[in-house]
């Protein structure tokens, strides 16, 4: 058993931030604020300013909230890397929900530290009706929860 099998997770949180950095650094350089590029029927890249949380959620709250989530983030961050710790080797599928958590959580929080809000930039719509635009951190910790919601069914658990 290798010496510190929480490493291996903590890459994977590490690519949830890399991707997610630098998807959101190309938008930023490469679009406008606002600006929107059609990719795929129902999809378009929109380039937006997030001061809020999920769903912006608290974004016109006046600016204390950009320190609460980034508190949250960190609390939230530092639960979770001491979780890690404390898996068995054979909790993988939570392993691998709780690092793409840990990642989104990460990416989010540069952005709010760095600039004060969480750049967003993926918009899932219909005719016009739209989903509140999102980013690859937001992806990976949905993603993370969903992960998460299966193992407690008991999907990826070993039969004992």
């Amino acid at each position: 058993m290798p010496k510190f099998p929480m490493l291996k997770w903590l890459g994977l949180s590490l690519l949830a931030v890399l991707l997610d950095q630098i998807t959101k650094l190309w938008v930023a350089h490469d679009m406008q604020l606002y600006q929107s590029i059609e990719v795929l029927p129902y999809i378009k890249l929109t380039y937006v300013h997030n001061t809020g949380a999920a769903f912006s959620f608290l974004s016109e709250a006046g600016g204390w909230q950009r320190w609460f989530f980034a508190a949250l983030a960190l609390v939230i961050g530092s639960v979770i890397a001491v979780w890690l710790t404390r898996l068995k080797a054979h909790e993988t599928l939570l392993a691998v929900s709780l690092s793409l958590v840990l990642g989104g959580a990460i990416g989010n929080l540069i952005d709010r530290l760095a600039y004060g809000y969480v750049i967003d930039f993926l918009d899932i719509y219909v005719q016009s009706w739209h989903w509140p635009a999102f980013n690859i951190a937001d992806s990976a910790i949905t993603l993370g929860v969903v992960l998460m919601l299966l193992e407690s069914f008991g999907i990826g658990k070993a039969k004992s």
